[in-house]
């Protein structure tokens, strides 16, 4: 189905969402259509951010707004959708709609398969009413399904649409770029340079997949790498986690700007904590680029000044390979939390390819060099 056709139907005037691959045509529609506008369409940190905005706009105008997301991001939603949206509580309407990652039959990703498996459970058990999109799903369906749906957002109940891959098409090509020069491949290779067999933990999406290739090319070993494949915003945590737990060995974190933004009381935490071995790098590229390149806050935020602020002894941003060398060994040698945050371009090479070897057996094999 044609997105236009798709929200026109739904009739909403306000979309607030985590981008996700799946909604890609969604999300380049929202953004031709409006970009970042704050009467239309806002871009969140995280799925439960967008919740209780959607809320309050609710609560504001009367009108009914809209939520996207990935499946994943379903965890995210379910405090503010139980305690505030819910209609034994404020009974506040809100359509949200869901990219179908790891839908069953259909290949996917190994951190997407569960969360396939019990996304549509996972609505319903919240009480929202779904309803999945398909390629073939006319557009006489979809209006009676809407105006069923209009019924229920009336006595202040939730819907979900479960959008399938390839249901929703867009024409128009929406270009993302930014004015940074490194390239996020090129500064894992000078990451893994610097950090030898010190392990690393790095966060979801295209850094994982290329520090995995990397290391296929430099003929290395995976054993020190910990790919958070899934669980995005948490990769910072689980470092900590591991940092505290192994004060002799040098923990890297390599997290992504969208990730960092997602769960950023994390940085609170690290810092309040300050493990002497922990080294946390944020490559920041303003964009939510694995999954189509839509905006984050970051490019307009001092991440430097956040980090110090949250307890970091030392924080840094750099823009120049020569800079990231010279702070990658400052960072190394100093024996104290340190920050480092990274302006990055925006864009990956077409052939990146993913892990080939499992989850599990990555995390069987970090663990093993991690216990050594």
């Amino acid at each position: 189905m044609n997105v236009e056709k798709f929200v026109e139907i739904i009739g909403a005037d306000f979309y607030t969402g985590v981008p996700d691959s799946q909604l890609k045509a969604l999300c380049d529609y929202l953004m031709n259509t409006y970009g970042i506008d704050q009467k239309h369409h806002i871009i969140a940190a995280n799925e439960g951010n967008c919740t209780a905005l959607a809320a309050g706009y609710q609560m504001a105008t009367g009108k009914v707004p809209v939520v996207y997301m990935q499946n994943s991001g379903e965890g995210n939603i379910i405090n503010p959708v139980a305690s505030l949206l819910n209609d034994k509580v404020y009974g506040i309407p809100v359509i949200f709609v869901v990219g179908w990652r790891g839908e069953p039959g259909v290949h996917d990703e190994p951190q997407h398969i569960y969360q396939g498996e019990v996304t549509v459970k996972l609505l319903e058990d919240m009480g929202i009413k779904t309803f999945i999109l398909s390629k073939d799903t006319s557009v006489e369906e979809l209006k009676n399904v809407m105006n069923d749906y209009q019924k229920i957002l009336k006595v202040g109940k939730d819907v979900a649409f479960v959008i399938r891959k390839g249901a929703l098409e867009y024409t128009e090509k929406v270009e993302y770029k930014n004015d940074n020069h490194m390239i996020r491949e090129e500064i894992i290779r000078h990451i893994v340079a610097a950090t030898g067999e010190d392990s690393i933990v790095s966060t979801t999406g295209k850094a994982s997949r290329e520090l995995f290739e990397i290391r296929e090319a430099n003929g290395q070993e995976h054993k020190y790498d910990f790919l958070t494949v899934g669980s995005m915003g948490h990769a910072s945590s689980i470092a900590l986690g591991v940092a505290i737990n192994k004060p002799e060995k040098r923990i890297w974190c390599i997290d992504g700007d969208g990730a960092a933004l997602m769960h950023l009381g994390a940085m609170a935490v690290i810092g309040s904590n300050a493990p002497k071995n922990m080294i946390h790098i944020v490559i920041n590229n303003g964009a939510h680029e694995t999954v189509g390149g839509m905006p984050t806050v970051a490019g307009q935020l001092d991440i430097v000044a956040m980090a110090k602020a949250c307890g970091y002894p030392n924080a840094v941003s750099v823009s120049s390979y020569d800079a990231l060398d010279s702070e990658l060994k400052s960072a190394k040698e100093r024996d104290e939390l340190s920050l480092i945050e990274i302006k990055c371009n925006i864009g990956a090479r077409a052939d990146l390819g993913r892990p080939t070897t499992t989850a599990m057996e990555n995390k069987e094999s970090f663990v093993q060099w991690l216990n050594k």
